[in-house]
C-alpha cells in the first residue's frame, strides 16, 4: 500500500488536475480515499469506476453515478447498488433474480422497490437465504404470505420485518395459526440430533453458534422469539408469556419493551438474573415504583443502568451517584433537568451529583462559572470543556487541578492559542491534553510541533492544516504509516510537492 498517495486521495487542496492523475493509477487503496472526495466530479466518478471496479459501489451510493454509467453485467455490484438506491433500471432486478449466484439475488432481495414479478421470483428462490433476505424487507402483504413458508429461517426473517402485521408477528410466537415448520439450516445439511460445536474446526460452516436442531428447529425458533421480542410491531399481549421463559435472553428482551406493561415489570424486577433486571432498570416505561425498588438492588449492572433511566427522580439519581461509578457522562434525566433543578443540582452537597451537572454544555453563565471554581477535580474536570469560560477561568483550573484538567481544558472550544501552546510545555508531561491539542481547531504551529512527540497525538497533529508546511513535508517519511497518511492528507501540504508525488500515467506525454 502507497500511504502517500492514499492520503492524498483524501486531500481536500489537491489540485483538480492531480486528481485525475491519480485516478489514473489508482488501486483499490487509492480508489477507496478518491471515492470519498467532496469535489469529485461526475466525470471523474465515471473514469474511477473504470478503473477500480470496487470503487463503483460506493460512487452509486453516493449518488456520483447513474444508470447510464453502469454495465449490470460486468458491474454488477455497482448496479446492484444503484437497484438498492432506487436508481437503477427495473430491467436489472429481473437480470439478477435469475443470476446463478446466490450472493446477488439475495442483494437485490433487500432491494426496495422491486416488480411484483421479480418478488415472486424471489419468494420461490431455491436459496433459502434469498428468501430471508426477501422476508426481511418486504412489505406487510409478501411478509404475511412468507410467514407460512416451511422453512423456519425464513420466519425467523419475518419474525424481525417491522412490516409484518401485529397478527402474524403473534402467531410466530405461538405458533397458533400457522402450519410447523418442516425445515432449519441444521437439518438442512446434518443428521438430527445435532448441536453447533462453538469451537467448530469446519472452515466452510455457516451454522450460527449456537444453532441446534432435535427435529423440532429449537434453536431457530428461539432465534424467531428473540427477533419478534424486539420487533416493536409485536404486540406485547403475546409476548408476555415470556416473562417466565427459562431463556435468560428473551427474558431480556421482554425487559426492554418500551411498551411493557406494569404488571410484567413487577415481574421481572424479581428476576434471579441480574442482567434482566438491569434491562429493566434502563427501560423508560417503568414507573417510579419500580425504580425505587431498583435502586437498592445491588445486582451487576442494575443501578448504573438505572442512572442512564431517562425517568429517574433526581433524589434517587444523587442516591445512585454515591454508591455507582457512573463517569462523566450526560445522563438523559440530568439533560432534561429544568432550571430549577438544575440550580439544586450545582448546590449538592454531593460532588459526584455537581459532576454530572457539570456534563451538561448549555449551563446558565453564573451555574457554570460556580462549577469552573468548584474545589472538587471531577466538577472542574467535567466543565472545562463548556464554551463560553473565560482564559482565567480555564488557567486557573489548570494552576488549581494541574495535570487531572489538562486535557479537558485543552478540549474547551474557546481555548485561546496562548494557553494551547502552555498545556503543551506542562512538567509532567499531559499526554491526553497533548492529543487534544493537537485535534484543537486553533492549534498554532508551535504547539503542534510540541505535539509531535507523543506516539498518539503525532497522527493528529500531522493533519491539522496549521501545522507548519516543512514538518508536514518532512513527515512524509515518517516511520508510522498512520503518519504518513495524514500529513499526505494535510491541506497544507504544498501544492508543488503534491505535483512531485503524484506519478504521471504511464504513457503521458509520449
Amino acid at each position: 500500500m502507497n500511504h502517500v498517495l492514499c492520503g492524498l486521495a483524501g486531500n481536500a487542496a489537491l489540485p483538480f488536475e492531480l486528481v485525475d492523475r491519480l485516478i489514473a493509477v489508482a488501486d483499490a487503496d487509492i480508489a477507496e480515499g478518491l471515492a470519498r472526495r467532496a469535489d469529485l466530479s461526475h466525470e471523474q466518478a465515471v473514469a474511477l469506476a473504470a478503473r477500480v471496479e470496487e470503487s463503483a459501489v460506493r460512487l452509486a451510493y453516493e449518488g456520483l453515478l447513474t444508470a447510464a454509467d453502469i454495465d449490470p453485467v460486468t458491474q454488477p455490484q455497482a448496479a446492484l447498488a444503484l437497484l438498492d438506491e432506487c436508481a437503477g433500471e427495473l430491467d436489472w432486478a429481473r437480470l439478477f433474480a435469475a443470476d446463478p449466484d446466490a450472493e446477488r439475488r439475495e442483494k437485490l432481495a433487500a432491494c426496495p422497490g422491486l416488480p411484483p414479478d421479480v418478488r415472486e421470483t424471489l419468494a420461490a428462490d431455491p436459496d433459502v437465504r434469498v428468501v430471508a433476505e426477501l422476508a426481511l424487507w418486504a412489505t406487510a402483504d409478501v411478509a404475511a404470505r412468507l410467514a407460512r413458508h416451511p422453512h423456519a429461517e425464513v420466519r425467523r426473517a419475518v419474525a424481525a420485518n417491522e412490516a409484518t402485521p401485529p397478527d402474524v408477528l403473534a402467531m410466530l410466537i405461538t405458533g397458533k395459526g400457522l402450519p410447523p415448520a418442516e425445515r432449519c439450516l441444521v437439518c438442512d445439511d446434518e443428521e438430527t440430533p445435532f448441536v453447533h460445536d462453538p469451537q467448530c474446526p469446519r472452515l466452510d460452516c455457516e451454522l450460527r453458534s449456537g444453532a441446534s436442531c432435535d427435529g423440532s428447529h429449537e434453536s431457530t425458533v428461539h432465534e424467531t422469539a428473540e427477533q419478534a421480542l424486539g420487533n416493536p410491531a409485536t404486540p406485547v399481549e403475546a409476548l408476555l408469556r415470556f416473562a417466565g421463559h427459562s431463556s435468560t435472553v428473551l427474558r431480556c428482551r421482554l425487559a426492554a419493551r418500551p411498551d411493557l406493561p406494569p404488571e410484567a415489570g413487577a415481574r421481572l424486577v424479581a428476576d434471579s438474573v441480574p442482567g434482566v433486571r438491569a434491562e429493566l432498570a434502563g427501560n423508560p416505561a417503568i414507573g417510579e415504583a419500580l425504580i425505587r425498588v431498583l435502586a437498592v438492588d445491588r445486582g451487576h449492572d442494575v443501578q448504573r443502568r438505572l442512572a442512564h433511566n431517562p425517568r429517574v427522580p433526581l433524589d434517587v439519581l444523587s442516591r445512585l451517584a454515591a454508591a455507582v461509578k457512573i463517569g462523566p457522562t450526560l445522563l438523559p434525566r440530568i439533560a432534561a433537568a429544568s432550571p430549577a433543578e438544575v440550580k439544586e443540582l450545582s448546590a449538592s452537597s454531593n460532588p459526584a451529583v455537581r459532576m454530572l451537572l457539570a456534563e451538561r454544555r448549555d449551563l446558565p453563565a453564573e451555574i457554570r462559572d460556580v462549577l469552573a471554581a468548584d474545589p472538587d477535580a471531577k466538577v472542574a474536570k467535567s466543565v472545562a470543556p463548556h464554551p463560553g469560560l473565560s482564559e482565567a477561568q480555564l488557567r486557573s483550573m489548570v494552576e488549581r487541578h494541574g495535570a487531572r484538567v489538562a486535557a479537558k481544558v485543552a478540549a474547551n472550544p474557546d481555548v485561546p492559542p496562548a494557553l494551547l501552546e502552555d498545556l503543551t510545555r506542562h512538567v509532567p508531561p499531559v499526554k491526553k491534553a497533548l492529543r487534544e491539542v493537537a485535534r484543537h481547531r486553533d492549534a498554532t504551529g508551535p504547539a503542534l510541533l510540541a505535539c509531535l512527540a507523543d506516539r498518539r497525538a503525532r497522527p493528529i497533529a500531522a493533519g491539522h492544516p496549521a501545522l507548519p508546511p516543512q514538518a508536514v513535508v518532512e513527515l512524509l517519511a515518517d516511520d508510522d504509516w498512520r503518519v504518513v497518511e495524514a500529513a499526505a492528507a494535510n491541506p497544507s501540504l504544498p501544492s508543488a510537492v503534491m505535483a512531485e508525488l503524484v506519478p504521471e500515467p504511464s504513457g503521458a506525454g509520449a
